[in-house]
């Protein structure tokens, strides 16, 4: 199994909270890429500031593609691996702002992610998530491997 899936799988059921990172307790996102950080790597590599659910939108800011390229591997987004972080653009000409963890690959492929509404969930990587997909990155260490 691999090690950021198996990780990921464990927020499923955390309730949605927004600017929230506490496994079973709340988070977004965001919130679960930064607890999935904790679980395998250790202490987050910088402080989230606070955040509204509008935030880099009015300036066009691409904050999490920047925070993706400063501490994450940049891949292709061809490159298809378990356990890939992955950053969508929700509507065409906004800032890419929402993050999920590939699960599985292949024909049924899926992912997991912490969406309003639904909290934290593994989703049907879809055609309509598949072309919002921006950017892939991987975890900066071999947490990813097989074992």
């Amino acid at each position: 199994m691999n090690a950021v899936v198996e990780a990921a799988r464990s927020w499923i059921g955390t309730p949605y909270v927004h600017q929230a990172s506490v496994r079973d307790a709340g988070c977004d996102c965001l919130g679960l890429l930064r607890g999935v950080w904790r679980d395998l790597i250790g202490p987050e590599p910088e402080v989230v500031p606070p955040y509204t659910r509008d935030w880099s939108e009015p300036q066009g800011d691409e904050r999490l593609w920047r925070a993706g390229l400063a501490h994450l591997l940049p891949k292709p987004i061809g490159q298809v691996a378990p356990g890939d972080v992955l950053l969508f653009r929700m509507r065409e000409g906004a800032v890419a702002k929402h993050i999920g963890l590939q699960a599985a690959t292949g024909p049924q492929a899926t992912f997991v992610h912490a969406y309003t509404g639904h909290g934290v969930i593994e989703s049907a990587f879809s055609a309509p998530w598949a072309r919002r997909v921006v950017a892939r990155f991987a975890f900066p260490q071999q947490v990813s491997s097989e074992g």
